[in-house]
């Protein structure tokens, strides 16, 4: 009894923010001391559609953006946190890639800044893919970290005595084996990508818009029944791969299994 009224308490903890959210896109004229909106339509949604130029565009490119980093900085990460978890000076290693989470994005952004405006990639959407990278590596290599223990190294050890080259022994053996931790990296370099704001805004330098940066663009206007509708898009992406993840690792449990 306890357990279920758990469950239900957890479920309308997660589900009422998002029915609120998608209340409050629907609402207008919503004032003190009124419990409810005067009008709830789908004019706001026509509104901003119409007068936010491209608005389903911004919402491709940052969906298309955050799979960017999270694909190459999953690829990357998983290559080179090998090489540091075999090598003696593992510990230092470690240690740098926690160097970056000691300060803001916004503080990496003004140190990054001066070389994107050498370069010529502020304001461009490759700038703003290669400084999320870079901050997203560290946690990459971090979480990746726990997947070369002496196991792994004992079974390349054993397929390299049987014969198997080290291209058979990573694409047959080391990547079945690798597949959770390697979802798992993806989806939460996806959320560091997908909810980044200050990085963004200061290599990006206005140019570069993603549906996060339109989020604090409507709050700075006091348009809340924009910002929450733009709020119930930027919710939509992390709730599908939450649902795409638990769906795989159980496709990947029962194939184990079979």
């Amino acid at each position: 009894m306890i357990k279920k009224i758990l469950q239900y308490l957890f479920i309308v903890s997660i589900g009422f923010p998002l029915l609120f959210l998608l209340f409050l896109s629907l609402g207008q004229k919503w004032v003190f001391p009124h419990i409810l909106p005067d009008v709830i339509s789908i004019a706001n949604w026509s509104i901003i559609f119409n007068t936010e130029t491209n608005f389903l565009s911004l919402f491709a490119n940052s969906v298309l953006l955050s799979l960017t980093v999270a694909a190459f900085t999953t690829a990357f990460s998983f290559l080179i946190s090998k090489a540091i978890a075999y090598s003696n000076n593992k510990t230092i290693y470690l240690i740098i890639a926690y160097v970056p989470y000691l300060l803001s994005p916004v503080i990496m952004a003004v140190l990054f800044h001066y070389f994107f405006i050498v370069t010529n990639l502020t304001g461009t959407l490759i700038g703003v893919m290669i400084a999320q990278f870079l901050v997203a590596f560290p946690f990459g290599i971090i979480i990746f970290m726990s997947f070369w223990d002496s196991k792994i190294k004992a079974i390349e050890e054993l397929s390299a005595t049987l014969g198997s080259s080290s291209n058979q022994t990573t694409m047959r053996i080391i990547l079945p084996l690798s597949k959770n931790i390697m979802l798992l990296c993806f989806f939460q370099i996806f959320l560091i990508s997908w909810f980044e704001y200050g990085l963004t805004t200061i290599i990006g330098t206005g140019k570069v818009k993603t549906l996060t940066l339109s989020i604090f663009k409507f709050i700075n206007e006091a348009n809340v029944f924009y910002a929450a509708f733009a709020s119930v898009l930027l919710i939509i992406p992390p709730m599908f791969l939450v649902y795409l993840n638990k769906k795989m690792l159980f496709f990947i449990e029962n194939s184990a299994t079979q």
